[in-house]
């Protein structure tokens, strides 16, 4: 019987399925409804999990519904759904999408919020999350049990503060893939292969950010302690601070917010 449904079965669905199989979950329990014939395959050769086409009463039977569809897709969608759903915890990984809207097109308030990032195909992922006050501590902590083996996990006390989690960590996987390409693009220019600069760039990053995981300093502790005034990396951060790059960044981020809230504007119409 079907205990779990999935409405959408692109990457980020594929990864919490997977956390679900690694738990012990029954494959047979869980469903995904997705139009694409290619994705639907996909899922059941590797995953093992039911799939269908549309929508139907087969959804009556979800104690959890996983909303991971393109947000302009979502009305479509919950117009088809609802009508199977409302006795459903329903879990969002849509970005943008506010849960009063979606409460309204479900039928609903029982609504989890969450804002995923990429790693958490590997398991490495940063997952923000906000609960509707209709959800109760067991039902949160399903989610959190959910989403466990796809990494960490946050929750916020006001929804508006997803938008800020969206524009560091939700986004915040491409800004590391940025600097790893800048980091690269230096290399090349210094004589190094595009080879070795990529795999210097790459242990770089995982050595730093396990190094700040397991330090009780702040970061801008651990900089100064590899910051010897005239040494190479002072040279470094010097042209940084001189270039405006911590000014950009930081209004880098802001961007990503105010754009998350026009998104959510936009969707919710």
């Amino acid at each position: 019987m079907v205990d779990i449904a999935f409405i959408g079965g692109g990457n980020m669905a594929t990864a919490i399925i997977g956390g679900l199989l690694r738990q012990g979950r029954a494959a047979s329990s869980i469903l995904v409804i997705d139009p694409s014939d290619e994705q639907r395959q996909r899922l059941s050769q590797t995953l093992g999990v039911r799939t269908q086409a549309q929508a139907d009463a087969a959804l009556s039977n979800a104690s959890t519904v996983v909303w991971a569809v393109k947000p302009q897709h979502f009305k479509e969608a919950a117009s088809a759904a609802s009508p199977f759903t409302r006795q459903a915890l329903h879990y969002s990984v849509m970005a943008g999408l506010r849960t009063s809207d979606m409460a309204r097109l479900l039928g609903t308030p029982r609504i989890v919020r969450a804002m995923p990032n990429t790693p958490a195909l590997v398991g490495q992922g940063m997952t923000g999350l906000f609960a509707r006050l209709e959800v109760n501590a067991a039902e949160k902590q399903q989610v959190q049990t959910m989403v466990e083996p796809t990494g960490q996990w946050l929750w916020v006390d006001q929804e508006a503060d997803l938008d800020a989690v969206t524009a560091l960590s939700g986004s915040g996987p491409a800004y590391v893939f940025y600097f790893i390409e800048a980091m690269t693009q230096a290399a090349a220019d210094m004589g190094l292969s595009a080879e070795q600069g990529r795999a210097l760039a790459l242990a770089t990053f995982a050595g730093a950010t396990a190094l700040a995981s397991q330090s009780n300093e702040a970061p801008a502790v651990l900089r100064e302690r590899v910051t010897s005034k005239g040494g190479t990396t002072y040279a470094a951060l010097s042209s940084m601070e001189t270039s405006g790059v911590k000014a950009a960044f930081v209004a880098a981020m802001r961007a990503a917010q105010q754009r998350a809230g026009e998104l959510g504007d936009e969707f919710g119409r």
